[in-house]
């Protein structure tokens, strides 16, 4: 395995890499500089409790889609052949073919989950060389079919969605948003499949925003919010007050 490391700025430099808590990026970074020649990291928590990252950070990660995680706690880097090239010579192939074998490769080089379909990726000992074009695999209709099965939405669960409220940090209750569409088959208010769940969490988030429609899973929010509302109000009746009088000098 390489001693050195590399990260592209069109990934790093990116605002929903930006965005992210520095603990997060932290986490990403030591993980991605404990790789193997394939971008797979099999000790993700003990590098976790060496850095002091907690599973916040970890969930973000892949919420965000900057790393893959499997069953196993193998995580890998997701856009690890953007980072770096692997001299031919040098390069030495994953012990972890099992979950290499449920990757391919995006239009961008990137890994992606090919949900256990045949991964047509080039042979591990053809290596391509930095100053080497890129390939281009031939896709014929059977796996213009399987691609588009890939594309399919997929049910967030219940620790994604709360990774993103967290990320977020608004008012909406992961268990409720999760618990409302599982019963609907991820289906929307008017029947439609759900093709965005971040979307919808949004859209749930403004509207707890617009209606502050009170949490009664926790009276103690609910108190907390009715608190703040009647705080704002009264300094917003003093703000007039104050306004009025200074008026009333003027004249």
């Amino acid at each position: 395995m390489a001693e050195r490391r590399m990260f592209a700025k069109t990934i790093i430099d990116s605002d929903a890499f930006l965005e992210m808590p520095i603990s997060a990026r932290l986490l990403y970074y030591d993980l991605a500089m404990r790789a193997d020649d394939d971008g797979f990291v099999n000790s993700p928590r003990k590098i976790m409790r060496f850095i002091g990252a907690t599973n916040d950070d970890m969930n973000i990660l892949i919420a965000r889609k900057f790393v893959i995680s499997f069953e196993n706690g193998v995580v890998v880097i997701k856009h690890w052949r953007i980072h770096n090239y692997i001299r031919r010579d040098t390069y030495k192939e994953t012990t972890y073919k099992e979950e290499k074998a449920l990757l391919s490769y995006d239009e961008n080089n990137a890994y992606t989950m090919a949900r256990q379909l045949p991964v047509a990726e080039p042979s591990p000992n053809r290596r391509r060389n930095e100053d080497e074009p890129s390939t281009q695999v031939s896709i014929g209709k059977d796996s213009i079919g399987k691609n588009k099965d890939s594309m399919r939405f997929t049910p967030p669960t219940l620790e994604e969605i709360k990774a993103y409220v967290a990320e977020r940090g608004n008012l909406i209750d992961p268990k409720k948003f999760f618990d409302y569409y599982t019963a609907a088959d991820w289906k929307d208010s008017k029947g439609q499949k759900v093709k965005n769940w971040k979307q919808k969490a949004i859209t749930w988030e403004r509207q707890r925003t617009e209606k502050r429609t009170p949490d009664f899973t926790n009276p103690y929010k609910n108190m907390a919010q009715i608190a703040e509302k009647e705080k704002y109000e009264k300094s917003m009746e003093e703000f007039r007050r104050m306004v009025e009088a200074l008026e009333n000098e003027e004249h």
